[in-house]
């Protein structure tokens, strides 16, 4: 008796490219200068199940009333135009290939009188939807998707996010009005988004949903890499790092001079 063939079960899926290849940790590529890339090279990305806090599902959709455009059209002025749509003091710097999959964008954030280095990793893209997913010590743990679908009034662009703040110092900010200020940041992406189309002063609709009250204890040793705090550290001690450069690159001339 023969055996069955296996090829058509070890095929390749139909979307497979529009996947992330596996990787163990992520890897950042060319910044701009002067851009605080930390937080990012050599992370994890972290799912809902690995972060903190309560798990949230969050939906957030704008209409783009009397625009003729198709979703493909939002999406890909969307990815072309990416940081354009984020609110004022907020950078992300993109790949130089575009955000396709297995790529890996840095992001600065003003989070008061400090910046807050983290990035992401593009999970998943095709031709009308896109999807981030987040390193250890970003804000929260989980998946951010970006689409774009046709209903009675015209093309929908949504961004949704399932999330769990990443460790118990971000769920306490989360939880004192972090939260707030996170819809606040996605709906003046929409509105930036909306104004590109021309549709001005649109109207944002927000739904949250807790999915898991709990909080996993397992998880707060997630705090080690917490973002926020390295990068303040790391800030704290510019001052410091110059000096010391200078030093080592003196010591390390000393015997070429010595040999002369």
């Amino acid at each position: 008796m023969t055996t069955p063939s296996t090829s058509s079960s070890e095929s390749k899926p139909r979307d497979a490219d529009n996947w992330a290849p596996r990787a163990s940790s992520l890897r950042l590529g060319a910044v701009p200068s002067g851009a605080l890339k930390l937080n990012v090279h050599g992370k994890q990305a972290v799912s809902p199940l690995q972060g903190f806090g309560s798990m949230w599902q969050k939906t957030y959709r704008v209409r783009l009333k009397g625009v003729s455009v198709l979703p493909t059209g939002v999406i890909k002025v969307w990815k072309e135009h990416f940081p354009e749509f984020w609110p004022k003091g907020n950078h992300f710097y993109g790949p130089l290939t575009g955000i396709a999959p297995g790529e890996v964008g840095l992001i600065n954030m003003d989070v008061g009188p400090a910046t807050l280095s983290t990035g992401v990793l593009v999970l998943y893209a095709d031709e009308e939807s896109f999807t981030f997913m987040t390193p250890q010590g970003h804000i929260f743990a989980g998946w951010i998707t970006f689409s774009a679908h046709e209903e009675d009034e015209g093309v929908v662009a949504q961004v949704q996010v399932l999330i769990r703040a990443n460790d118990p110092i971000y769920e306490i900010g989360f939880r004192l009005g972090a939260s707030k200020s996170e819809d606040r940041f996605w709906q003046n992406t929409l509105k930036g988004l909306s104004a590109y189309f021309g549709v001005e002063d649109a109207e944002v609709e927000t739904q949250a949903i807790c999915v898991d009250r709990k909080v996993q204890w397992s998880q707060a040793s997630n705090v080690w890499h917490n973002a926020a705090i390295r990068s303040t550290l790391y800030l704290m001690a510019t001052p410091v790092r110059a000096p010391l450069r200078r030093m080592r690159k003196r010591n390390r001339q000393r015997p070429t001079s010595a040999a002369q």
